[in-house]
């Protein structure tokens, strides 16, 4: 996978409003998908109950959690940015979340997106808007579109 690296925060200031290279696909396994549950104790049967999900969902099989997707976004960044200065990053909030089509288990997710904005924050900070579209393997819309806004030290 092609990552963008920078040696620091001056660097990376460069790239505001670029698009990062495309990342690696990610299967979405029912295990994944049954530990999500167990974290958020969302436990509704059309994510864990794969029996029940091919008689009764109009999908045939378990999905993922919609926040499953957005949870992710901190990961998939994370394999495609370095700066090498920084110490640490945290999830700051988002902006403009839609979820236009549910993830089934099994499918191939991966990020595309594009540094929206850069802006100081507090000691030497960054506060980054990331343009985010996860998409999901041979499905025209994606599984999450949003505006992911993390801290980076």
């Amino acid at each position: 996978m092609k990552q963008l690296v920078c040696e620091n925060f001056e660097a990376f200031r460069n790239y505001q409003g670029k698009a990062l290279p495309e990342g690696d696909w990610i299967v979405v396994t029912q295990e994944m998908i049954n530990n999500f549950a167990k974290a958020t104790m969302d436990f509704q049967w059309i994510h864990i109950d794969e029996a029940r999900a091919k008689k009764d969902s109009p999908f045939k099989t378990t999905i993922a959690h919609g926040f499953m997707s957005v949870s992710l976004l901190s990961k998939m960044l994370e394999d495609l940015v370095v700066v090498k200065t920084a110490t640490m990053g945290v999830n700051y909030g988002l902006n403009k979340v839609r979820f236009p089509s549910p993830v089934l288990v099994n499918d191939k997710l991966r990020l595309k997106a594009n540094i929206g904005s850069i802006e100081d924050y507090n000691n030497g900070g960054l506060k980054i808007t990331w343009n985010c579209i996860v998409e999901i393997h041979n499905k025209e819309k994606p599984a999450c579109v949003a505006d992911f806004i993390s801290l980076m030290f």
